[in-house]
């Protein structure tokens, strides 16, 4: 057999159903194989591959699975490096190939030819450039391994094209791996219980870490009877209705979040999967931790420390930390409190078609289960700030390494993982500009997902950036408006254009929705208003003074 179909024998065997990226010379005998394997994996061909790379990140997050993304030696390679970089800042598995020239004309200045393996280092678990046919499995077996355990994350093989092409004898598919949990230390566990309810007050301050252990976070804060406070990053994995649930500290936040941590009188501050970035942290506000006891909860050791003093660190899975904990705290005497009083929802205030209730109108429609993954532009402040969070994993924020139009690939690795959820993608046309034409392979392979553009013939979030920090904005910043609606439409995918808040309706929503593919609802808007960025507002104004 080829060494590149024992590559595919091996992935699949792991479960792995779908591969993205773009074919082309140096990856053509990888695609060749998927022909006769076309019932077991579904290659995604996208329009860019920068695309592919948020898409295959975006569906090892939401099928909690590797994610497999392939390019093509020299550009289609280089066009990967944000994706792999995203997903080492996400902690996401995803296996990236590329393609490379053969070996021995490697230096010859053949067509495309890259050392890509140090281009992908730096942003990898792990990268390597196979020499040799008979090291191609055993170093996908490697990677993947590699890339499932531990702190997950991305890593990287460049594949020669006599590499793929040379014949192997059959070979015995190695085993799977599977990722072994990071177990938490018992005396850790049994010393953080102690401290805390040596505490009256305290704060649950949850990062994106916490995916999948909701329910554990929502059973601490009621055993201490703290309040939540969530990342921008970890918006939507907690519904807004809890009584505890505080809203958002950092980027864009609320300002009942941020006079806890500026003014409140919480003695201890636990921190659960957020490595406190800037973001997180609103420009790494030192009253986060200013006199209280901390403590960080994570599998990944690098985050202890790094910009805030913590009192225990808790090496180990959150969830497996978070059980372990709660079950100490119970044995202390801890019960649950929870006064079941839901919050109330929130609803327009005026009827000033601007961002704000523009998405306000947008959840009157859809079904609370809809996941939203949210692109790079300045409504993504206004979904952080004021939308409402209705049912769990609502939001796909990525304010980490989010390149403009990552959101757009988001989506649709996130309706391939979970094919049953409602998915909406909210963008701009900035954004759409660099990654819109993905509408066309999420129309190409039937998914029904709603994409919203936000339409203000700018770059928003540059033009409030600049407006703010230098009390001018460059006119470049601004273009001549595109009808996207009527583009998508000539792409034959459903659409329709809003100019005035009464366009967005039920009748409308509903014939944009459970479609045999995408539609296009278009937002023509300008909205003037300072986008409610927090903080970030008053770091821009007074930057340089």
């Amino acid at each position: 057999m080829k060494t590149v179909r024992a590559v595919l024998e091996f992935l699949k065997s792991g479960g792995v159903s779908t591969i993205f990226g773009i074919p082309a010379g140096s990856v053509n005998a990888f695609f060749d194989e998927l022909y006769d394997m076309r019932d077991d994996i579904t290659p995604i061909v996208t329009k860019h591959e920068g695309a592919a790379s948020y898409m295959a990140a975006s569906y090892a997050k939401y099928s909690q699975s590797l994610g497999v993304c392939i390019g093509s030696s020299g550009p289609g390679g280089t066009n990967l490096v944000s994706g792999a970089a995203n997903a080492m800042r996400e902690h996401l598995p995803v296996l990236f190939l590329t393609g490379a020239v053969p070996v021995n004309t490697v230096g010859l200045n053949a067509s495309q030819e890259l050392d890509a393996d140090p281009v992908f280092r730096s942003v990898t678990k792990y990268s390597v450039t196979v020499q040799d046919a008979e090291s191609l499995l055993k170093e996908v077996v490697k990677a993947t391994e590699i890339a499932l355990s531990g702190v997950p994350g991305p890593v990287h093989i460049a594949m020669p094209i006599d590499v793929q092409l040379s014949q192997i004898k059959p070979v015995d598919i190695p085993t799977y791996p599977k990722r072994k949990p990071i177990v938490p230390d018992a005396t850790t566990i049994a010393k953080t219980a102690q401290e805390l309810v040596k505490r009256k007050n305290g704060y649950i301050f949850v990062g994106q870490g916490v995916r999948g252990s909701v329910d554990q976070v929502i059973e601490l804060a009621e055993l201490l009877d703290w309040p939540i406070l969530t990342t921008p990053q970890a918006k939507g994995l907690i519904k807004a209705d809890h009584p505890l649930v505080a809203g958002v500290f950092g980027f864009a936040g609320h300002e009942k979040a941020s006079e806890l941590i500026n003014e409140g009188d919480g003695e201890a501050l636990v921190v659960l999967g957020s490595s406190l970035g800037e973001t997180a942290t609103n420009n790494w506000n030192g009253n986060l931790t200013k006199n209280r006891f901390t403590v960080q909860v994570d599998f990944d050791k690098t985050v202890f420390g790094r910009k805030y003093e913590i009192d225990i660190p808790v090496l180990g899975d959150v969830n497996l930390s978070l059980l372990f904990l709660i079950e100490e705290l119970k044995t202390l005497g801890r019960t649950r409190k929870n006064d079941n009083k839901s919050q109330n929802h929130k609803v327009l205030e005026t009827d000033e078609y601007n961002t704000q209730n523009v998405l306000y109108k947008l959840q009157e429609y859809l079904p609370t289960s809809t996941r939203y993954t949210i692109d790079i532009g300045e409504f993504m402040s206004y979904v952080i700030h004021h939308m409402d969070v209705l049912d769990h994993d609502t939001f796909d924020i990525n304010v980490h390494f989010g390149a403009m139009g990552s959101g757009i690939g988001a989506a649709i690795g996130s309706k391939l993982a979970e094919p049953d959820r409602p998915v909406v993608c909210i963008t701009g046309d900035g954004c759409f500009f660099m990654h819109g034409m993905e509408i066309l392979t999420a129309k190409e392979y039937g998914l029904p997902i709603l994409f919203v553009i936000m339409n203000n013939a700018r770059l928003g979030m540059v033009y409030h950036g600049h407006s703010l920090q230098y009390k001018r904005s460059h006119p470049c910043f601004e273009q001549e408006a595109v009808d996207i609606a009527a583009m998508a439409n000539a792409m034959g995918i459903p659409s329709y254009r809003v100019e005035t808040l009464e366009d967005i309706n039920l009748e409308v929503i509903s014939n944009l929705s459970n479609l045999n593919g995408p539609a296009v609802l278009e937002v023509a808007l300008v909205d003037n208003n300072v986008p409610p960025m927090g903080d970030r507002v008053k770091f821009l104004s007074s930057f340089g003074k």
